[in-house]
């Protein structure tokens, strides 16, 4: 089958900034306590209900992997890019990561205890989230949870340079209600909506942050 044109350019503009890429974010955690807040929520619900493993999808250089095997779940990455999943092997020699589009993730169905996916699906063509979300379905377990993160609104935009390198790669501004609302026709039921004010000097957009659960047998999404 012929790879979809936006994975090619999305996997060869990370590939060339993945060292920039890693330097810039690999302990961005510490400075976003929401996030860390809801890593932990997230880790509670997997931990209580005893889930399977969780993957972190587009895990870039594996920093957010590594905070959840470290919230005792356990944690593999996922990412589209051989260079950032090199970097994230390195980094990381403990953990498991593998290359993969989010489109095709290679794993088994009813796998996954829980899915993450922070700001990686900002690359997928709004057209194509049924396709991503889906795949999530097939490989959560019955009773897992999917939190994703993304940039709000209803824009495409092409980013031509990043870490004073060339490149070229669209990301989408997605509208968070379109977006619950592609989940529950996966089958997903959503759980929570989030939307907060960009960090102050750091960002120009809201964030929304999405939490929604595979139903277990015989519930409807």
């Amino acid at each position: 089958m012929t790879e979809p044109s936006f994975l090619g350019t999305t996997r060869a503009a990370y590939d060339s900034i993945a060292a920039d890429y890693a330097a810039r974010f690999q302990g961005e955690l510490a400075g976003k306590p929401l996030d860390r807040a809801l890593f932990a929520a997230f880790a509670e619900l997997m931990l209580a209900a005893g889930a399977g493993p969780v993957a972190d999808i587009g895990c870039g250089p594996g920093h957010v992997t590594a905070h959840l095997h470290g919230l005792g779940l356990t944690a593999l990455g996922v990412d589209l890019s051989p260079e950032m999943v090199a970097l994230a092997r390195r980094s990381n020699p403990g953990l498991r990561f593998d290359e993969a589009s989010m489109t095709a993730l290679g794993l088994p169905d009813d796998h996954l205890g829980g899915i993450v996916a922070m700001y990686s699906i900002i690359h997928i063509p709004p057209d194509q989230l049924p396709v991503v979300f889906a795949e999530f379905h097939r490989v959560l377990a019955p009773g897992g949870h999917v939190l994703l993160a993304f940039q709000a609104g209803d824009e495409r935009r092409h980013v031509t340079e990043a870490f004073g390198r060339p490149v070229s790669v669209v990301a989408f501004l997605l509208p968070p209600g379109h977006v619950a609302g592609v989940l529950r026709q996966a089958g997903l039921e959503v759980r929570a909506l989030l939307i907060r004010e960009p960090y102050e000097g750091l960002e120009s957009d809201q964030r929304a942050y999405l939490l929604a659960r595979k139903p277990l047998a015989g519930q409807d999404a």
